[in-house]
């Protein structure tokens, strides 16, 4: 079970100590209101507002970040529309709605779920 987002600055992973003057910008995170700076990064507002990325498909617990360089295929998250980011390299966009489990329909990762992903016909 996903674990409840906490308010900004009482439990979240990364504490902002610098940069504050950025203008604000809203997200959704598992369908709850977030808060973001203009030109941070996904993995910087998941970690902000909570102390995991994702949480494992493979039943091995939460995850967050590994490389936090776009290496490691660690830190995907999906977006409303079901499409995989890599929250560790997208920027968060005002009125972003990320997901932080895979959607139904992308799991079990079947050679159909890949090519329906890729735009790919199905055989």
């Amino acid at each position: 079970m996903n674990e409840p987002l906490p308010k900004p600055g009482s439990g979240g992973r990364f504490v902002r100590l610098a940069e504050t003057a950025r203008p604000a910008l809203q997200l959704f995170i598992d369908g709850q209101p977030a808060g973001a700076l203009e030109g941070d990064t996904l993995l910087v507002a998941l970690l902000t507002h909570g102390r995991r990325v994702r949480t494992s498909e493979f039943g091995d617990g939460n995850r967050a970040g590994f490389c936090l360089m776009g290496a490691c295929q660690d830190c995907w998250v999906w977006d409303g529309a079901g499409q995989r980011l890599r929250a560790c390299s997208t920027v968060v966009v005002d009125g972003m709605d990320v997901r932080t489990t895979p959607p139904a329909s992308h799991w079990p990762m079947t050679p159909e779920v890949a090519m329906r992903q890729r735009g790919e016909a199905l055989p």
